[in-house]
């Protein structure tokens, strides 16, 4: 898996690139076929923004959220990613 991590008026520190990566390793465990996955950060006022796009074999996913803490942002955000992962695995498996 290829994680491209891209911040926006935030700079990127070796802690935050090593919680993603870490974080992200987790839906991995739910499916293999991960690609790639564009992750960005971005800090807006008072709002932690991060949003991913996975590529997967067989079509993508996409998620975003929003909190005042980046770390909790990420958290919520692979809460979403590996809801959604897991019903494309679904789906698939169906077939």
């Amino acid at each position: 898996m290829q994680i491209k991590l891209i911040g926006h008026h935030i700079e990127i520190t070796e802690s935050l690139r090593a919680y993603v990566e870490e974080k992200f390793s987790k839906l991995e465990r739910h499916f293999e076929q991960i690609h790639n996955v564009h992750v960005v950060l971005n800090v807006e006022k008072t709002q932690q923004i991060a949003e991913a796009r996975i590529n997967l074999t067989g079509g993508e996913v996409f998620a975003t959220s929003e909190h005042t803490d980046m770390y909790a942002a990420i958290d919520v955000l692979i809460d979403k990613l590996d809801r959604q992962v897991i019903k494309h695995k679904e789906k698939l498996t169906k077939h």
